[in-house]
């Protein structure tokens, strides 16, 4: 997997990702507040209130899930709750509250726009258009939308999905994604929608759909989940380049400033890799292993994050 999307992404599309994740990261250099005056509208909000909202999905494993007793954990969460802290000195306020609220992929837009949540940490895809909209961190993941399908179904690619059923979750970039591809290759797919990853992972296990159509980490982390690497495999070229990031409110440079030096932080530290292994490489608390090491891309983009001296020598 590592070797196929590291040939698949060029240097400038690494470039163009990274200058995109940070494009409102870079607009001011914003310091400390004591008080609520001079904070950005997010930031003093946050220190009224004495409590940060993050954003959570229920099946986006290892990114964002749920553990055994219905907690909120994951590798975007550990990402996030990073930034709190980093929040908590902004506002002069170590004791931040975090308060965990469940998006699904067809809302999380909506819920940073409308101010029901302060930072969105799932499994989300930073792209153009929706940079038009929202902030986003520095990356943190790169993926592409791949193919789930049952073993022995002599399905080894889209286009053997010709006239036949495909899943994607609604309001992912996956579901752009195989519709694009449906067009340009005139499959004749019937592309049906499902409210979240895991209600797309039931249908092709009741028979529904003959595949399901999203990032192939996401994929790996449900199959692993359901311990179902007997019955399912991910097949097929990648459809879509999909980098991942924090998303926040756009039009916010003090907040967009506060993130990225959380992830400096966590760069000069040499925390990032530990991060990643942590939850890509070792058992998660959940019990499964999806083995998947870190990308040559990614790798370079958490190198980027180290302002330690030694990085510099």
């Amino acid at each position: 997997m590592r070797q196929t999307l590291a040939r698949s992404l060029t240097s400038g599309g690494l470039l163009l990702a990274a200058s995109l994740l940070a494009t409102s990261l870079f607009a001011t250099s914003a310091r400390a507040q004591t008080g609520g005056e001079g904070l950005s509208p997010t930031l003093a909000a946050v220190k009224k209130a004495h409590t940060v909202r993050l954003g959570y999905r229920e099946s986006s494993p290892p990114f964002s899930f749920l553990d055994q007793s219905g907690r909120p954990i994951g590798y975007s969460l550990e990402l996030c709750e990073a930034i709190v802290e980093e929040i908590g000195i902004e506002v002069d306020d170590p004791n931040l509250k975090i308060d965990y609220v469940k998006v699904t992929s067809d809302d999380r837009i909506d819920a940073v726009l409308q101010n029901k949540i302060d930072l969105e940490c799932g499994s989300t895809t930073a792209n153009a258009e929706r940079g038009k909209r929202v902030a986003f961190s520095p990356l943190m993941f790169v993926a592409g939308t791949k193919l789930m399908v049952p073993k022995g179904a002599a399905i080894s690619g889209i286009a053997d999905l010709k006239g036949r059923t495909v899943v994607v979750t609604k309001g992912t970039t996956n579901e752009q994604a195989i519709h694009a591809v449906d067009k340009k290759l005139s499959l004749g797919l019937n592309i049906v929608t499902a409210l979240d990853h895991e209600q797309s992972f039931q249908m092709v296990n009741d028979g529904k759909a003959d595949a399901f159509a999203t990032d192939d980490i996401l994929l790996y982390g449900l199959i692993a989940r359901h311990k179902a690497q007997e019955y399912f495999c991910v097949v097929g070229d990648y459809l879509s380049y999909d980098p991942y990031g924090i998303m926040f409110r756009k039009g916010e440079p003090q907040l967009s400033a506060v993130v990225e030096r959380a992830f400096r932080k966590l760069g000069s530290n040499r925390d990032l890799v530990p991060l990643y292994n942590k939850w890509f490489t070792a058992r998660l608390p959940t019990g499964e292993r999806l083995n998947v090491p870190i990308s040559l891309q990614l790798e370079e983009a958490f190198r980027a994050m180290d302002d330690s001296a030694s990085a510099n020598n």
